[in-house]
């Protein structure tokens, strides 16, 4: 296993920021118009598709971003029922793609924010429902009643094993 810890080194200042998913993405936008409103920060929105690493590594030399925010995936259209028919194509993106940008990042030092879901979770015995007692990042997925949150219960479990990366859960109202 891997721990949920990152080494202890400084934060990297965040100067220069390149966001995956800000094109077109709702989150990413939001992210966007958030970093292009503090003093002293670039913003890019990237040009690459996470699933052409090449591409991604290219990017991450020619920007050299302080941090990646890291908002593409897969959730299928019109919901994310469409990730049950196509399985191989919401592998790909949303795990392995995301999985070589959190590698990139790795390997070039760099901080990656990961948006990803808080559907990977479901009330349980030891979480009952009203109960005020939540998951905690020891916890392990328990909610695969979806291949999409099956497909991100397994990246959030690898993405474990990479220091320079957080990972926030997002749930849609």
């Amino acid at each position: 296993t891997c721990s949920t810890m990152s080494s202890s080194t400084e934060p990297t200042p965040m100067t220069k920021v390149l966001i995956f998913g800000g094109k077109t993405g709702w989150i990413g936008g939001l992210m966007a118009d958030l970093v292009n409103k503090q003093e002293g920060m670039e913003c890019f929105l990237a040009e690459s598709r996470i699933e052409n690493r090449a591409d991604v590594e290219a990017e991450l030399e020619k920007i050299k971003p302080s941090h990646v925010l890291m908002s593409a995936g897969i959730t299928g259209r019109p919901n994310i029922d469409w990730c049950e028919d196509h399985k191989p194509e919401t592998i790909r993106v949303n795990v392995i793609d995301t999985l070589n940008v959190a590698d990139l990042c790795s390997m070039k030092g760099i901080h990656c924010t990961i948006y990803a879901t808080g559907c990977i979770f479901e009330y349980d015995e030891k979480h009952p429902m009203g109960s005020g007692i939540g998951f905690t990042e020891e916890d392990f997925p328990n909610f695969a009643k979806s291949f999409y949150s099956e497909t991100k219960g397994y990246m959030e479990q690898m993405l474990k094993c990479y220091p320079n990366c957080l990972t926030l859960r997002v749930r849609m109202p």
